[in-house]
């Protein structure tokens, strides 16, 4: 079973952006507000059934294709959300504005109130940062939570800005961001995001979408999904350990690990540019691969999958183990295991 290159799946979201995507993936917008790409997803965006998901080049969905055979997309891994779930979400998200301030749950929290396995722990490999070109992240001190409460309700934008770490991000950074933390990825900021496999979100700053107050809270309300959010201090060590940097110009048969450790439970970002050299295969199972430069290919088990600059593949567990090779650059998301 070869790897699939999978066409554009561009969402139309309420904030600006996009055409940071059209660039990378050589293709063309159709409005100023499609600033997602949702990637080999098998899962659909919250409150419909079927934007985002994505499909095969025959116009299948991915979510059926790996239905049917999932032992030859996801390997042995663990399905816990069904015979489609391939344990993974990856996006291509250009800020054209600044997101809003969010949390989203972690796994305990879904498994209670959603009744899903996942909560959605995330990540983000930076691909390019302009304009304000930071990332928001954790409390920078204590936040009661009355007061958490009142700034939510005034809609205090100011005030929840100016409680949250500041982090100016450049190309080759990536970011946990763990299920709890209050978070918002700042205007002008390209990145590549992987999380876990649900769209769903705690949103604190609802005034700045196009949603309101009634959106904002999982339909759980506000008085259930607030103890989910992490009221704690962020402290510079903590926030240091989240972050990894890794050259986006090296070259190396190994690929670099763009995520810290932690993240390992949940998925992993790599960054493989082997340049022709005799590269160490990775081993087995799904992946999505986006090719960020060059030409190559990708040589597994079943065979050679040539792939060119601006693609975004689906690789399944039955290509077997697989490498890398040519003159290209690849960011490969694969997922963790999930333990509830």
């Amino acid at each position: 079973m070869r790897p699939v290159a999978l066409p554009p799946n561009l969402i139309d979201h309420f904030y600006a952006g996009g055409a940071k995507i059209a660039a990378l993936r050589g293709i063309a917008t159709t409005s100023t507000h499609q600033p997602e790409e949702w990637l080999a997803a098998t899962v659909a965006r919250a409150g419909s059934e079927t934007v985002g998901l994505a499909r095969l080049p025959d116009g299948m969905l991915l979510r059926d294709a790996v239905a049917a055979d999932p032992a030859a997309w996801t390997g042995s891994r663990s399905a816990a959300a069904g015979p489609a779930d391939t344990g993974l979400l990856v996006k291509l998200l250009d800020a054209g504005q600044r997101l809003p301030v969010h949390v989203h749950p972690d796994r305990a929290f879904a498994v209670r109130h959603l009744s899903c396995p996942y909560g959605k722990t995330e990540a983000w490999y930076v691909l390019d940062a302009t304009g304000d070109g930071a990332v928001y992240l954790g409390w920078t001190d204590d936040v009661a939570p009355d007061e958490l409460v009142r700034r939510r309700d005034a809609q205090d934008s100011d005030w929840m800005l100016g409680h949250l770490n500041r982090v100016e991000v450049q190309r080759g950074d990536g970011v946990l961001v763990p299920a709890g933390t209050a978070h918002a990825i700042g205007e002008g900021v390209f990145v590549a995001e992987v999380q876990e496999p649900t769209d769903l979100s705690i949103v604190l700053e609802w005034a700045v979408t196009t949603s309101g107050r009634e959106d904002s809270h999982l339909g759980l309300g506000f008085e259930t999904v607030m103890p989910a959010v992490d009221h704690g201090r962020l402290s510079p060590e903590r926030l240091a350990a989240l972050r990894r940097h890794t050259d986006p110009g090296a070259v190396a048969a190994v690929p670099s690990t763009a995520l810290p450790a932690e993240a390992d439970p949940f998925f992993r970002i790599d960054v493989w540019a082997p340049d022709g050299a005799a590269a160490a295969p990775l081993p087995a199972g799904l992946a999505v691969v986006v090719v960020l430069a060059g030409e190559g290919a990708l040589v597994g088990g079943d065979g050679t999958e040539t792939v060119t600059a601006g693609q975004v593949l689906a690789v399944p567990a039955a290509f077997g183990d697989w490498s890398a090779d040519g003159d290209v650059r690849l960011l490969v998301c694969r997922p963790g295991e999930v333990t509830t």
